[in-house]
């Protein structure tokens, strides 16, 4: 049953990549009442302040896109972090949201969950079907908690808990961090410097592994869609169905920030996962489909970034 337009909607995570598309998704489609709290505002971390946020303001729908996230730099290093607070925010939030009757939740997942050897394209039911990607491995088993958070409180509690597993996500209101960053914002921040103060871009890995990417815009009208339509507690894929090489991509970006020097490949860096495409028929049959495609995205993320980042900590090139 969709949702009504006055329905009380809390979407955590709001600042974030995710959370603030969908509240974009919300607004543009109507939804008037959206509950929103910034992390000074309320930890999600610390279960009797997110239990007594619950009560306080009694939400119907939850839309759980708070989380600690980041490439492969971000998860190898701080292992414990992606873990405790991924956990932490999982727990006191579901937990909250079924003592106080929401009558829906959507989590978001991440193909991290799948094994690192994984059948390719990536089919729902391959999850715990093999070992993990060992340097995102303490974010995938938080995420794969929370999946099976979702299911065990539908099947003990009759809840309406639904799991999303996203693919690569870029878009507006990235993070262009070099250190914390994922794969595509940390090229474009990497090209578009290269450009302004001159210099070779080092790009990690042979550039032979192949990931696929859906624009943030996108993967909120998927939540929305499902939010909306989808009532199972299986998990359910929302990708591309197409991938390319991290050396594709980055002629992509490099053609689209404009730098003509030269590209090193640190071979000495991991690649990751040699293959991530998501199978995505089960979300196809559901009726949804990306409306945005790469280069076309990579261009407005760009425009974005010229608008938003490019000046941060020092001059402002465009």
């Amino acid at each position: 049953m969709p949702m009504e337009k006055n329905a009380r909607i809390y979407v955590a995570g709001h600042r974030g990549l995710v959370g603030s598309a969908i509240v974009r998704r919300l607004r543009a489609e109507g939804y008037s009442d959206i509950i929103l709290r910034t992390s000074a505002e309320l930890d999600l971390t610390r279960q009797a302040d997110v239990e007594r946020f619950f009560e306080q303001e009694r939400p119907e729908y939850v839309f759980l896109a708070a989380a600690k996230v980041g490439g492969i730099l971000a998860n190898n290093t701080y292992r414990a972090d992606f873990i405790y607070r991924n956990l932490m925010i999982q727990c006191s939030v579901i937990h909250s949201a079924f003592r106080c009757g929401v009558r829906k939740l959507l989590f978001l997942g991440s193909s991290c969950i799948y094994p690192r050897l994984c059948p390719q394209p990536m089919k729902e039911e391959y999850l715990l079907s093999g070992p993990l990607e060992p340097t995102n491995e303490p974010y995938a088993v938080a995420k794969i908690a929370g999946i099976k958070m979702c299911q065990a409180y539908n099947s003990q509690y009759g809840t309406h808990y639904i799991s999303l597993m996203p693919t690569n996500l870029y878009g507006t209101n990235d993070n262009f961090d070099l250190e914390t960053s994922h794969v595509l914002p940390a090229m474009m921040r990497k090209f578009h410097d290269a450009k302004a103060h001159g210099g070779p871009v080092v790009l990690w890995g042979t550039g032979s592994a192949r990931r696929e990417f859906l624009h943030v815009d996108d993967l909120a009208d998927a939540a929305v869609f499902l939010m909306d339509s989808y009532d199972s507690s299986e998990i359910i894929n929302v990708g591309t169905g197409t991938d390319q090489t991290i050396r594709e991509l980055a002629e992509i970006v490099r053609n689209t920030v404009g730098y003509e020097g030269e590209v090193i490949w640190d071979s000495t860096k991991p690649d990751g996962t040699p293959v991530k495409l998501l199978d995505v028929s089960r979300l196809r049959d559901a009726g949804w489909s990306p409306g945005i495609g790469l280069a076309e995205g990579i261009r407005k993320t760009y425009e974005w970034f010229l608008e938003n980042e490019a000046g941060r900590g020092g001059e402002i090139f465009l």
